[in-house]
């Protein structure tokens, strides 16, 4: 049934901020509404009178609107726009509409009103908390076939999308001196104070107005005009400023090391037709010199026997619906409360023409002011009296009200509800920050304390107790942290006059007073997870007595919820089950996000083609041009082999590696990690970092290392070249680039801070070209200026520097392939041209280009490792036949107490070694097992594994590597490996296949 155009029965005439000109129409569960530019889904819903808006998680109970901010736990609905873009769990108190704004509700079926799943609530007693630990442990057999298929569907909320996401996101990198994180009273004073003062300034707010709780306040006065109004006033004023960005509907979600803050901005949720070209949603990561936390506070709910029926809700969100959005919760509206605030809802709801049926107030004393006020306008107060339960089932109809020292009840029809126990700040950044939160006694809430950032919290979140406390301690932080950031620049003092009539204080936390005695009823403490009072007990008595363990046992606190509304009454109740003070209970911790985030927000452009970057060498296009078939090297396009007319892979490779073998081959080894350590301690650094000595190497020349982990283990290998006293040139594995380079700055900021040492990442400043073979010198002559080519002025493992025509080079004379060689080391700018001119001049000599499968081969033909396949992490440079390259003289190193281990030294290490198939043909599958007798019976004993396997022309067979216990003891043994065609029998022998009486590798 489709609601008329015109009817919006709950909008009053006159209230609120929104223009009736400008109508929005939107949908939910198929039903057409109409609200109006500026509403939240919800705001909009109950303009239209709809309090039913989803079923609860575990037991499917009505649930209606509770808040009107992020921290809503029951409106969570799913958004549709097209086919193809499908949300769940969206907030709908955050959530704008727009015209053609498509919502559905969830966790019911196959209605709302009717709910199969509502069976879940009658048989509560059989699901009380941590029912799954016991009730899923028996019979064993039972979890595969009965219960984990049964949790599977009822798991979750709403549906997952099942079409690809559609939409953009972006990214964006922000550097500033003060970041404001909240655009309320506190934080616009703060981003205005430090703004004057010169400082550069971000300030975000997750709301799309500025202004937090100036949006119902109605008797807020600043600088003696309307609250809002200079809110507004002020954004714009800051927006306009050339050293201030402003950021609505941005969320800060987490606070990480070093003050760095995620922002999460929604850029297009709220229009209905946003270019293609947009990004739906923006990730900001922001690094501040110093951060101003103005998160405000949170209205406590109050609870009480089915305190979560639809049409019960905070009553700053009653509020916040009626002066911001022009909407009336109810006609008759009852008030329960335990501090101030619900009074003033209470006055602005029964002067828009709400019939106040009662105020329920808990506490003895009231001020004077407020029960006059409330005579004046006619409401009933009933002081020291408590709301026990509320009746009704889709929307509350009645509450009982009864005296909290006993006495008879009242049972008061109403239409709606609001509650209020008093307000929470939301300290999440402050103790995301890892700052320590201190105990207020007197307010009973939990405040900043000790500091471990460059950060300070100001306003409600700090504990300020009304809007002129909020203003000023505004004011002094966006100073203090504007003086901070920039200790030169002049301040510039502000003075901003601030007043309200109502003050943000409050005490009651826990339950209230319990209803009739027998009457099974749930008051909810955690709407999200239908985690009751009840249930907080229970988990006292089931000895759980950390409110961490508390909060896995019951779940309270978990999900998007992240306690902001349950996690003080949780732990009031708990401490008051225990007998034990709220401070030795403790505090769960505040996970980021704390208000949820979108898959898409985080991933941003990774995904589809960019899911992980793809990284080309300078030559590509040379390398395509010359029909390489191309295969991924982590985020790397490397050239696998380059076929000719009627070649197959293998015999484009048999060819390449003859080739290279008589003549002479180049490489595109571009991707090869590269790392300039500069510094008078630069050597110093490397002898600490690898195993081998290299304090005493020349200038311009090269030593091949390994580098070692804590433990002894191989981490990666390369080559270094000492370009200069001051100066190394450090080569890394192709996939070791990035975690070599943070390996060393981990080292040198932790363990080796007094050393001077600067590293910088070249890897994509060098082209490299690998020219191997015997003509390799002769083919490269030509092109070099400034160096001379002879063995006798640059020997084997030498580097120098010097120009290929006419681009400056650094030259490595060193081989990977067991034949002369060299490494010509060019800008990348001119890799393509450089490849390009050698190339023809390789061609000219009777060469040819070669992938990574012929460097394979050509490496393990002379037995050098490559880590990753021929180590596992488990695999210390002795086992690996490098024991040559470990310093003897050395008294340290990382890895040398890992490698004094006795297991690490022992004997039965698996140790790499060669292996030949013995009947000459059969090429060992990599991977595959060995063992010492193939007719042992199953499980048979696993001796080692084959790390790498090659077919060889030049070796004239196969060729393997492999790691077997005590491999370096068993030189001409024979040891089979099962393959899938049968068991093979292979010969141990040593790693080097090709010319292995060269006196070195220089040819």
């Amino acid at each position: 049934m489709t609601a008329s155009t015109a009817t919006q029965p709950n909008r009053v005439d006159g209230a609120g901020r929104l223009t009736p000109a400008n109508p929005v129409r939107f949908s939910f569960d198929g039903d057409t509404y109409h609200g109006l530019a500026g509403d939240t889904l919800a705001s909009a819903l109950l303009a239209n009178d709809i309090h039913l808006v989803g079923r609860s998680f575990k037991y499917h109970r009505p649930r209606g609107i509770l808040t009107a901010g992020p921290e809503e736990p029951n409106a969570l609905v799913g958004i549709a726009r097209g086919a193809a873009r499908r949300q769940p769990n969206v907030r709908a108190t955050v959530q704008e509409i727009h015209d053609g704004l498509d919502a559905t509700s969830q966790n019911r079926w196959p209605s709302l009103t009717a709910d199969v799943g509502e069976v879940n609530d009658w048989m509560s007693p059989v699901f009380a908390a941590g029912f799954y630990y016991k009730t899923f442990m028996w019979p064993k057999k039972a979890w595969d076939t009965v219960y984990e298929p049964i949790i599977r569907r009822a798991a979750g909320l709403g549906v997952a999308p099942d079409q690809p996401d559609p939409d953009r996101y972006a990214a964006r990198y922000a550097h500033c001196d003060v970041l404001v994180c909240g655009g309320g009273a506190a934080g616009l004073s703060a981003a205005l104070a430090a703004a004057e003062s010169g400082a550069s300034v971000i300030v975000c707010d997750e709301r799309a107005a500025p202004g937090g709780a100036l949006a119902f306040e109605t008797d807020a006065r600043i600088d003696g005009q309307d609250g809002h109004r200079w809110a507004t006033e002020t954004a714009a004023k800051l927006a306009a400023m050339d050293n201030v960005r402003v950021l609505p509907r941005t969320t800060a979600f987490g606070y990480y090391a070093q003050n760095f803050v995620a922002l999460a901005e929604r850029l297009t949720d709220h229009l209905d037709e946003p270019a293609p070209s947009m990004a739906r949603e923006r990730l900001w990561q922001v690094r501040a010199k110093r951060v101003v936390i103005a998160t405000g506070a949170i209205e406590r709910h109050m609870v009480f026997a089915n305190n979560d029926r639809p049409g019960i809700m905070l009553a700053s969100a009653a509020r916040h619906y009626l002066n911001h959005y022009g909407v009336l919760i109810g006609r008759t509206v009852g008030v329960y409360t335990a501090n101030d605030s619900a009074y003033a809802a209470a006055f602005d709801l029964k002067r828009a023409g709400a019939d106040i049926a009662v105020i329920a107030d808990i506490r003895d004393t009231v001020d004077p002011a407020l029960l006059e006020e409330a005579g004046r306008l006619g409401i009933r107060v009933l002081t020291h009296h408590a709301v026990v339960a509320a009746g009704g089932k889709l929307r509350v109809s009645s509450i009982v009200v009864r005296p909290c020292r006993g006495g008879s009840r009242q049972v008061i029809p109403v239409d709606a509800l609001i509650m209020s126990a008093g307000w929470t700040p939301s300290v999440h950044l402050f103790s995301q920050s890892r700052g320590k939160l201190r105990f207020d006694e007197d307010g009973r809430r939990f405040l900043p304390g000790e500091y471990a950032q460059d950060c300070a919290s100001a306003g409600a979140c700090n504990g300020a107790a009304n809007l002129a406390a909020t203003v000023e301690e505004g004011l002094a932080a966006g100073e203090a942290a504007a003086k901070a950031a920039r200790p030169k620049a002049t301040a510039k003092p502000l003075s901003i006059k601030a007043e309200s009539g109502g003050s943000w204080d409050g005490l009651m936390l826990g339950a209230g007073p319990n209803p009739e005695a027998g009457k099974v009823v749930k008051a909810f403490v955690d709407f999200q997870n239908d985690v009751t009072e009840k249930d907080i007990r229970l988990a006292v008595r089931e000895g759980f007595h950390s409110i961490e363990h508390v909060k896995r046992f019951t779940t309270n606190g978990m999900a998007t919820d992240q306690g902001k509304l349950s996690n003080m009454h949780g732990l009031a109740i708990a401490a008051e089950a225990l007998d034990r003070p709220i401070p030795e209970v403790g505090l769960t911790t505040f996970r980021a996000p704390y208000t949820p985030v979108t898959f898409g927000t985080i991933v941003g452009h990774g995904r589809g083609a960019l899911f992980d970057p793809t990284r080309r060498t300078p030559m590509h296009e040379s390398h395509e041009r010359a029909g390489a078939v191309f295969e991924d090297v982590g985020q790397w396009k490397r050239p696998w082999y380059y076929p000719r007319a009627g070649e197959d892979m293998a015999a484009a490779v048999n060819r390449e590696c003859v080739t290279v073998r008589k003549s002479v081959g180049m490489f595109d080894a571009s991707t090869l990690g590269k790392i300039e350590v500069v510094g008078p301690d630069a050597a110093a650094f490397l002898h600490l970092i690898y195993t081998n000595p290299f304090m005493k190497l020349g200038v311009g020349r090269l030593r091949y290392g390994i580098m070692c982990r804590e433990d002894g283990f191989i981490y990666d290998d390369g080559v270094v070249g000492r370009i200069a006293e001051d100066r190394f040139h450090v080569t890394t594995t192709t996939g070791g680039a990035p975690r070599v380079l943070n390996h060393m700055e981990d080292y040198l900021q932790t363990e080796f801070p007094e050393m001077k040492v600067w590293l910088t990442s070249t890897s994509e400043q060098w082209a490299v070209i690998a020219l191997q073979g015997p003509k390799a010198a002769e083919v490269l002559a030509p092109f070099v200026g400034g160096l001379d080519l002879s063995k006798e002025a640059l020997p084997f493992m030498s580097v120098a520097e010097g120009t290929f025509a006419g681009v400056p080079m650094r030259l490595f004379r060193m081989s990977f392939a067991g034949e002369d060689g060299f490494e010509i080391n060019v800008p990348g700018d001119y890799g393509r041209a450089a490849w390009d001119a050698l190339h023809d001049k390789v061609a000219e000599a009777g060469g040819c280009a070669y992938g990574t499968e012929t460097m394979h081969v050509l490496r393990a033909e002379k037995g050098y490792i490559i880590v990753g396949q021929d180590t596992d992490g488990t695999v210390t440079p002795h086992d690996a036949g490098l024991s040559w390259a470990v310093g003897k003289a050395k008294d340290d190193f990382v890895g040398i107490r890992g490698l004094k281990r006795p297991d690490l030294a022992g004997g039965g290490r698996r140790q790499l070694v060669g292996l030949r198939s013995k009947d000459g043909s059969t090429v060992l599958d990599e991977g595959a097992q060995i063992v010492a007798d193939p007719n042992q019976p199953p499980p048979m004993d696993m001796i080692g594994w084959v790390s790498s396997s090659y077919w060889s022309d030049n070796c004239g067979g196969p060729i393997a590597m492999a790691l077997v216990e005590g491999g370096f003891d068993r030189m001409g043994e024979t040891l089979y490996v099962p393959m899938p065609d049968g068991v093979v029998e292979v010969e141990v022998r040593d790693t080097n296949f090709w010319n292995p009486d060269a006196e070195s590798d220089n040819g």
